[in-house]
């Protein structure tokens, strides 16, 4: 053998070493990335009585649903509707480029959340300007970091790799939960702080260990495609978050104008924007990738698994805080803090199940992993419904716990799968194509469950709540008025840690009543007591719903096919190989 046959075979070896040691480099940071930007779409659900009660703002006021609403979901909506687009300009000008700049947005845009001085509309105002920003960033991190992590791991290793990444995602939404419950009571303003630290650190990381190793493209940037989605999304997700408010006489808001006009208006331009992709030459949503069996199914099944997850967070946390907890002891001002805590199982169980099930993955395809997790998933939502409203926390945390292990092991080798299955020019428009389905998802689920419950709810609720306070002598007037008050109300009012029956009847009603009756209405088990039959009744639609959803998700997962790993190579879906 040739010296030069050596030093060929010794720079191969040292190229291999580095590659082994930089995909794990990659892991770590878009982990952590991944975490951060879940960790804020959440953290704010636990964290916003004491965020308004600093700037001094009540959200329950109807002149300020939309600083509440938009409050919850800018960040979401934000993110889900630029994922796609910051995916594509990955393909364009550098994944690694794109993933920093984005922890660089987001770190600024939590140290802007921090140093406000402005309270009422304008402090609103600001937080809302700056938690759309803040999404702009997460969007760039969630966007690119599967891309990255497909470009730095070899296909045998994906499965681990995007579970790990997976995982810690979803689970973020839920450890933001606990995050937010425990920084708010000490100082708001701690809700954002933590960020800095976190996103300077992730930042400094990134630009000094990350770099680019995938495919590029030098295509142009699809302007107009990138327009009319991202404005028919947002006008969609504007008609559904606005549905769910009162409108004139009724209790939700779907036949007011304005949600008919921006659903009506999102859908126009999602069909145009459909249409502009298929005659432009270079298209951001890459539509030809729906050919690949295992992407289409693949993104079917994260859609619908999502649905029914953001479905169940929102279900818990009213039904731990608004009943459950109050109950057995905890004030209302203390349940947004521990509805985060009893809900560890499922966090628990994700962390669990990802990385295992995505490992495993990588030995045996996705398809019985995936399909098998969803039809447990569908299970749980079964014994949920059988729970009693009061129910032992034993069960309901055994529940929570196979929950999060079939929903971990989903999503893991479903992620896997998806990303295995993009050529290695269209990871990250692929991969934002997937995230996007998964986050709108999340968003079309609060419009959905929350529809579902306030209609349960409306059917019963004002009869209870006017019996109810009329035997507690409360004002035959103020009764009325409360229980002819949106069921919607009632729900944020336990959403958001509010003594709903203090905060609805006001202090003025309360100086009318005998002390004791004070003290019953304004106690522990009042409302809970009110509440219990009409929520029950909308929980089991509720439920129905998400069993559906995940039944659906099942068969689709089915329907993916074999393993299918497209050539590295490879630059159009035809040309990749079946496994």
């Amino acid at each position: 053998m040739s010296i030069k046959d050596d030093l060929d075979r010794g720079t191969g070896s040292d190229r291999a070493s580095r590659d082994d040691r930089y995909k794990w480099v990659a892991l770590t940071n878009t982990t952590v990335g991944v975490l951060l930007a879940t960790i804020d779409a959440s953290i704010m659900l636990i964290a916003m009585p004491d965020i308004f009660r600093g700037i001094q703002l009540d959200p329950l006021l109807p002149e300020n649903s939309f600083y509440l609403l938009w409050m919850i979901l800018g960040y979401l909506v934000t993110s889900s509707v630029l994922v796609v687009s910051v995916g594509r300009l990955g393909d364009l000008f550098g994944r690694v480029k794109m993933y920093n700049l984005g922890f660089v947005v987001y770190t600024f845009a939590s140290l802007m959340l921090t140093i406000t001085w402005m309270t009422g509309h304008a402090g609103a105002i600001w937080l809302l300007v700056w938690r759309i920003v803040q999404g702009i960033g997460g969007a760039f991190l969630v966007g690119n970091s599967g891309a990255i992590l497909t470009d730095a791991f070899p296909a045998h290793q994906r499965g681990l790799a995007l579970g790990i990444n997976n995982v810690a995602g979803i689970s973020g939404t839920f450890i933001g939960l606990v995050l937010g419950g425990l920084l708010a009571p000490v100082n708001w303003r701690l809700v954002f702080l933590i960020s800095v630290p976190c996103g300077v650190f992730g930042a400094v990381w990134a630009y000094r260990r990350l770099r680019d190793v995938g495919t590029r493209s030098h295509e142009p940037v699809d302007w107009l495609g990138n327009v009319t989605f991202a404005a028919g999304l947002i006008l969609v997700m504007i008609g559904i978050t606005h549905g769910i408010q009162p409108y004139g006489a009724h209790t939700m808001g779907w036949t007011s104008p304005l949600v008919l006009g921006s659903l009506a208006a999102g859908v126009v331009l999602l069909l145009a924007f459909a249409a502009i992709e298929r005659r432009v030459r270079f298209p951001m949503f890459r539509l030809p990738l729906f050919r690949i069996r295992a992407f289409t199914f693949g993104t079917l099944s994260t859609f619908l698994s999502a649905l029914g997850r953001g479905g169940l967070m929102f279900m818990m946390i009213i039904w731990l805080q608004g009943i459950w907890l109050p109950l057995h002891g905890y004030t209302f001002e203390e349940t947004p803090l521990w509805a985060g805590i009893h809900m560890l199982p499922l966090t628990v169980g994700f962390l669990a199940a990802g990385p295992v099930s995505g490992y495993l993955s990588d030995r045996f395809g996705a398809r019985p992993f995936a399909t098998g997790g969803m039809i447990v998933a569908a299970v749980t939502f079964g014994l949920l419904e059988l729970l009693p409203i009061d129910f032992p926390y034993w069960q309901f945390a055994g529940i929570l716990l196979l929950n999060g292990l079939a929903m971990g092991c989903f999503a893991s080798p479903n992620r896997a799968a998806v990303m295995n299955s993009l050529p290695a020019a269209d990871r990250g428009a692929g991969g934002g194509m997937n995230s996007t389905f998964q986050n709108s998802a999340q968003v079309f689920s609060i419009g959905i469950f929350f529809s579902l419950m306030i209609a349960g709810l409306a059917a019963t609720l004002p009869s209870a709540l006017t019996s109810g306070l009329e035997a507690h002598h409360v004002p035959a007037a103020a009764a009325t008025a409360i229980a002819s008050s949106p069921p919607v109300s009632v729900l944020f009012a336990a959403f958001l840690g509010y003594n709903p029956m203090q905060h609805l009847l006001g202090d003025a009603v309360l100086a009318q009543m005998p002390p004791v009756d004070v003290a019953a209405v304004t106690g522990n088990t009042f409302f809970p007591d009110l509440i219990s039959g009409p929520f029950e009744a909308g929980l089991h639609i509720a439920f129905g719903f998400a069993i559906a959803a995940c039944l659906i998700a099942a068969a689709a997962s089915v329907s993916r096919g074999t393993r299918y790993v497209a050539a590295d190579r490879s630059t159009t879906p035809a040309t990749a190989p079946e496994h």
